[in-house]
């Protein structure tokens, strides 16, 4: 069988007669094979109406097959979604980055060594989160419903999570999280660390390659990568007239990475001792992007490779009420409806996901 890449405005868009969702759920109850990978026509999107096909634009209507990718190193990974959003290609064909980012991701790796589930200095915690929240500090914080007129509002979500393939550490991933939070939208998270054994595998089923952030919207039929291009399509189908915080487009080659850098790469790698099968149910988060307590729990629930549902509260959301019905004024705060735990101190949520998730006595 001929394999064929398909490239259409820096982004790929999949679609399938089967709906993503119901492939996400094939896999959860291991009915497709870990290997296959299941054949997607193109579903055009405002971004991507034609294909460029030997230097003339051409339709794209015929059913292709996602090639798979080589690689699953996280350097390469981020090195090529750099060179793509940023479009910094060095005279002799290389992308400058490259060195810079071949050395920065081994390092973060060492530097965020150690047994996260152990006592931590959080005094430093804290202050390195906050610090990443500086660095992010127009976007991720508020949402942006209050701008809406009350008849625009008819409900906060679509039918349908969206769901959200991420790791916590990745700046392209960051700057998707952002939007959700400015648009007051939940999603399904499936972090996806260094290491993965579950989601990562399926995101090559979906789409071909590991590349992340990969987005999948069951209520219009939608699969793509590329953070600006899942950001620009976030607001068109669920903005309702709004547009992104100035800025939230732009490059993220130096404030994208400053959170990344401050915590040392934390939520990049699965932790070794997290139990291999995930729970029956998932949890539920209550965060915003861009809390420094909310970010460290996150990043918790990507190394432990936990999916959840992310409920974003930023400043003016209104799914505050939610939140306040559920015992809880601020975030983060934890739903478990595995144990029925519900725990709302991050130091005390990390406790709870470390010990309950750990594959072994720590």
């Amino acid at each position: 069988m001929s394999v064929i890449s398909l490239t259409c405005s820096q982004t790929t868009l999949c679609y399938s007669s089967k709906p993503p969702h119901s492939f996400l759920t094939d896999f959860e109850n291991s009915v497709l094979p870990r290997t296959s990978i299941p054949a997607f026509a193109l579903k055009l999107s405002p971004y991507s109406q034609r294909l460029l096909r030997n230097g003339n634009w051409v339709s794209c209507r015929n059913i292709f097959h996602a090639n798979s990718a080589d690689s699953d190193a996280d350097t390469n990974e981020l090195e090529t979604q750099l060179s793509r959003e940023n479009g910094a290609v060095s005279s002799n064909g290389g992308n400058p980055s490259t060195s810079f980012l071949s050395v920065l991701c081994p390092l973060l790796k060492l530097f965020s060594g150690g047994d996260p589930s152990q006592e931590r200095n959080f005094t430093l915690e804290v202050a390195t989160s906050s610090l990443s929240t500086f660095a992010r500090f127009p976007w991720g914080s508020r949402s942006l419903s209050q701008n809406l007129d009350r008849q625009d509002i008819t409900t906060l979500d679509p039918p349908m999570h969206l769901q959200l393939f991420e790791f916590e550490a990745c700046p392209f991933c960051r700057r998707v999280r952002e939007a959700l939070t400015e648009l007051d939208l939940s999603a399904e998270v499936y972090p996806c660390p260094k290491g993965s054994v579950r989601h990562r595998e399926m995101v090559k089923g979906f789409g071909g390659k590991e590349q992340f952030p990969f987005l999948i919207d069951p209520n219009t039929g939608i699969s793509m990568y590329e953070s600006g291009e899942i950001v620009k399509y976030l607001f068109e189908q669920y903005g309702k007239g709004r547009k992104p915080t100035v800025g939230l487009l732009e490059s993220t080659l130096f404030t994208g990475w400053m959170p990344t850098i401050f915590r040392a790469g934390r939520g990049m790698t699965l932790w070794e001792k997290a139990k291999r099968d995930p729970p029956p149910k998932k949890l539920e988060l209550y965060s915003y992007e861009n809390n420094p307590y909310a970010r460290i729990v996150r990043e918790a629930l990507c190394e432990l490779e936990l999916p959840y549902i992310l409920q974003n509260v930023g400043e003016g959301s209104l799914r505050s009420k939610s939140l306040d019905a559920s015992g809880s004024k601020e975030v983060p705060y934890l739903i478990d409806p595995n144990t029925g735990t519900k725990v709302g101190d991050y130091k005390k949520i990390l406790s709870y996901l470390f010990q309950t998730y750990s594959a072994a006595t720590v």
